[in-house]
């Protein structure tokens, strides 16, 4: 029950920032923490993957910061998000006994991050006035908050 938890949590992770997700899964995977060898996602656990997958997160962490940057909420965007999620959430779901509640759980995550996030970021960039510490306060949370899911394993 606690890592099908985990699997909506880190879905939204997903859904504030889609590649922290599965960069914090495929790091826990990669120390043993989320065994995944012999599943279907051990990939992720491979000595290569959680870096290739780091150095896309801190690219979005960057490219989120740009103006030009479409909304996390356009049809590629938010699918990226449920990819993501859904993919991390798998991770969760395969090791707790259930591949299938586990993308169900993740893909639920982060729908609920993408929209919620967007709506905390805009509250907080309106009362900061500029929106560059709503995205760096929503990077931390994103980022801290994927550390704490993949700590209590």
């Amino acid at each position: 029950m606690t890592l099908l938890i985990l699997a909506l949590l880190i879905g939204v992770i997903a859904g504030l920032r889609a590649m922290t997700a599965p960069a914090a899964v495929a790091f826990a995977a990669w120390t043993g923490a989320l065994p995944l060898a012999g599943s279907v996602l051990a990939f992720l656990g491979y000595s290569w993957t959680p870096w290739i997958l780091a150095v896309l997160a801190v690219g979005e962490l960057i490219t989120d910061q740009l103006p030009s940057t479409p909304s996390r909420k356009v049809p590629v965007q938010f699918g990226t998000r449920l990819l993501t999620g859904g993919l991390a959430g798998a991770a969760f779901g395969i090791v707790g006994g259930s591949l299938i509640a586990g993308v169900a759980l993740g893909v639920t995550g982060a729908i609920i991050g993408t929209f919620a996030g967007a709506a905390a970021r805009g509250r907080m960039a309106a009362a900061f006035g500029k929106d560059l510490p709503a995205a760096l306060i929503e990077d931390a949370v994103a980022v801290l908050g994927a550390v704490a899911i993949v700590a209590l394993l």
